[in-house]
């Protein structure tokens, strides 16, 4: 039985859900920061989850670098540490009564196979369309590969809180899309969808890179019951010129060589004002502690830009203020 959250419930729960596919980065550093910050203010949970679903990409050591990382600048969460890795019976009860009830199928199809014969069109961040050759059952000669679930016409909107409304229909981008892989693991979008809503997850708060991903949870939550989480994606932090961060510039790890202890305050400090707050100058020699009580108390959502940008400079005056 899955226990669900509800954004107002009496108690926030928030989470950061990290994956240990290498060190921790800018973008994890804000996302870190916006999900304890939002969950906080509200005297909520913040809970640690580790996705370690796609074991062949998992960095070893690297779940011990990102406990240490987060406890030398400051942060401190909930309860124990949830692994995706461990969680494969209760993943695999969920996709079993989306099976039963019609709501999944398997799909003997290939990626190849899906590309050539699509032919609607999709924006690079998102798989071309499901053609749908195994909804009514595996063809003759095929072996099931993945499963999926079954999306419809139906416009899935939502208000995200720094966003604003988003509205997604699922048959027209991806089409069924995937709950377990071919190769085995189960899909991200399956694991999130039971992990929060066991956890009692009501507030989301992560990357806009996962924005898209939001209306295929929202249609897993509403098959399985599950009450839908506020959401809250941050703007992605790019380079020079508006590109993604090499992953030299981009870590923020002890394993990356970093000095937390030496630097951790002014990456918060520039995290606050990527994300649009304003800490007040004087605290750029704060503490780690003293930044993230300033975060919890004065923590402003409403003034989070919508767009993508580069992380403040170092080498600019602490007294400017988010840009």
């Amino acid at each position: 039985m899955i226990a669900t959250g509800h954004c107002d419930s009496n108690r926030t729960v928030g989470r950061f859900a990290p994956s240990p596919t290498g060190p921790l980065h800018l973008g994890s550093l804000v996302a870190a920061l916006g999900s304890y910050a939002m969950a906080k203010r509200e005297g909520g949970l913040w809970l640690l989850r580790i996705e370690d679903l796609d074991s062949p990409r998992v960095v070893p050591g690297m779940t011990d670098d990102i406990f240490r990382t987060l406890e030398t600048l400051g942060f401190q969460w909930d309860g124990e540490v949830l692994f995706q890795s461990r969680r494969a019976d209760v993943y695999r009860e969920s996709l079993d009564r989306l099976l039963r009830e019609g709501a999944a199928y398997p799909c003997g199809c290939s990626r190849s196979e899906i590309a050539r014969i699509a032919t609607a069109p999709h924006s690079g961040d998102e798989e071309p369309v499901y053609p749908g050759m195994c909804r009514a059952g595996l063809p003759e000669g095929k072996a099931a590969r993945s499963v999926r679930v079954r999306v419809g016409d139906e416009t899935i909107s939502f208000h995200d809180g720094i966003m604003g409304p988003v509205s997604r229909t699922l048959s027209a981008s991806g089409g069924d899309f995937v709950i377990k892989r071919a190769d085995g693991p189960f899909a991200y979008q399956l694991a999130v969808v039971v992990d929060d809503a066991e956890s009692g997850v009501n507030q989301v708060v992560r990357g806009a890179d996962l924005l898209s991903s939001t209306p295929r949870q929202i249609h897993l939550q509403r098959l399985l019951g599950c009450a839908t989480p506020c959401y809250y994606h941050l703007p992605l932090v790019t380079g020079p010129g508006g590109g993604k961060l090499s992953k030299r510039d981009n870590a923020v790890s002890l394993a990356a060589g970093r000095d937390l202890v030496r630097e951790g305050n002014r990456l918060l400090f520039d995290a606050l004002r990527f994300l649009g707050q304003e800490p007040p100058s004087d605290l750029c020699g704060a503490s780690c502690g003293e930044l993230l009580q300033w975060a919890v108390d004065f923590f402003a959502p409403e003034t989070v830009p919508r767009i993508p940008g580069q992380f403040p400079s170092r080498s600019r005056d602490p007294g400017r203020g988010g840009e």
